[in-house]
């Protein structure tokens, strides 16, 4: 770490040639400049400028530059070209700070958490595919095992990519400490410790960036689409969550049921009662949902919920409780916004300290075996229309993420949504061409 948050000193010091100056849409884009060091200074003081209406943002082609202002304290040197530094940055428009930038977001959710006296950490758990540079089928046609999950011969015939990825973050300081094989064939999972949640946000960005160049320098391709096969599990993205104040985990309680505080639950409870309508976020696209509402995989389970519940040490419910001082929220999917995910899970857990929600009675079933016998429990959307829906409908959103976030999100997706209701699938032409 510098002792300076002068970029051009940086650069100097670690033989930096160029700059990605980066954020991320509201459809969780990556989108980027490359600057040379030389032309750093002007850029870390005046910002990189971009025509938001080009990306994903509620804008139009009249709004003046966007301009993005690159954070030091994120830099990350590409460990597989580190002439390159890569930069998370916040985005303004007009002097004012993009309300609709989903960075800006996440640091709106931490500052109002930050006015209660408390912090959150988090992890993620990544999955992805290593496919076929076309993306058609799987890169490996030899990992065809009906239950691939860990299985080692699968992963080490990709040793060479997980190894490199993997190494990328020991050089990096995040503290890898496991990856494996998942649940579908093609699938990967890697793991690296939690951390304050903007770092976390940041990580999380960088990381898909790094295993899709890594992926493609090995030849294949690395997808984070929730569900890229009908027949195989798709990709999660479980985030691991705790709360502190004043340096202590405030979830955890040595006395409190499964080890978590009443403050936990409170949150918790905060989570339940707006996971529907935060499902928007949680499950972004339209693909999203034909993971959540999976029928049975090949390898006998979706690894993904359907109803809002919760748990303990048991993957077949929303939200599990692993262990003392955390829990695991196993809703979001690979499509997740790095930064829009967290801040609505900040969001409503700190509703559910604010009002005391209970989250209800815990349920430790088998939710993919005995889950039709519950009555009245809530259920997930069942497509993205439905969810953009309730997210719009939500006094907790509009109140926690303000109406200007809110219908820009709901028009954007809106749009996704009558795009995809344009085209006639391949289904559909099979079962009713001859109606």
């Amino acid at each position: 770490m510098s002792e300076t948050d002068d970029l051009a000193e940086i650069a100097a010091e670690r033989g930096i040639q160029y700059f990605l100056i980066s954020y991320v849409d509201l459809f969780g884009v990556l989108r980027a400049k490359l600057a040379p060091a030389a032309a750093i200074s002007g850029m870390q003081k005046d910002g990189a400028g971009f025509a938001g209406f080009a990306t994903h943002l509620d804008m139009t082609p009249a709004f003046p530059d966007m301009l993005a202002i690159p954070d030091p304290s994120s830099l990350i040197q590409l460990p597989w070209k580190p002439e390159i530094g890569w930069l998370a940055s916040d985005v303004v428009c007009g002097d004012k700070p993009v309300a609709g930038a989903p960075r800006t977001i996440l640091k709106t959710q931490i500052a109002k958490a930050k006015t209660a006296g408390y912090a959150m950490k988090c992890g993620v758990e990544c999955e992805f595919f290593l496919l076929q540079p076309d993306g058609a089928e799987i890169s490996d046609a030899a990992d065809a095992q009906p239950k691939p999950c860990y299985d080692q011969q699968a992963l080490m015939r990709r040793y060479d990519v997980i190894k490199e990825i993997c190494d990328s973050m020991l050089a990096l300081g995040w503290k890898p400490y496991q990856n494996d094989h998942e649940d579908a064939n093609g699938q990967f999972e890697m793991n690296w410790e939690f951390d304050d949640v903007l770092v976390t946000a940041d990580r999380h960005a960088f990381f898909k960036f790094m295993a899709k160049s890594i992926a493609e320098k090995h030849g294949y391709r690395a997808t984070f689409m929730p569900k890229p096969f009908n027949h195989l599990t798709g990709n999660g993205c479980h985030m691991h969550v705790s709360l502190y104040r004043d340096g202590k985990n405030v979830f955890a309680d040595p006395e409190g049921e499964l080890g978590l505080s009443s403050t936990a639950y409170d949150f918790l409870g905060g989570v339940i009662h707006s996971a529907e309508e935060l499902c928007a976020v949680f499950n972004p696209t339209v693909n999203s949902y034909k993971r959540i509402n999976a029928p049975v995989t090949a390898s006998g389970a979706t690894w993904s919920p359907n109803t809002v519940t919760y748990s303990g040490n048991n993957r077949t419910h929303m939200i599990r409780i692993p262990g003392p001082g955390r829990f695991e929220f196993r809703l979001l999917d690979g499509a997740v916004n790095p930064y829009l995910g967290p801040a609505a899970i900040l969001l409503a857990g700190m509703d559910g300290i604010a009002n005391k929600r209970d989250p209800g009675k815990r349920l430790d079933i088998d939710m993919y075996a005995e889950g039709y016998k519950l009555r009245g429990v809530k259920k997930l959307p069942l497509n993205l229309l439905d969810a953009i829906r309730l997210f719009d409908k939500s006094k907790v959103v509009r109140e926690g993420f303000g109406d200007e976030m809110v219908d820009s999100y709901v028009k954007l997706k809106t749009a996704e949504w009558n795009s995809f209701m344009g085209c006639t699938s391949p289904w559909e032409r099979e079962h009713t061409l001859d109606c």
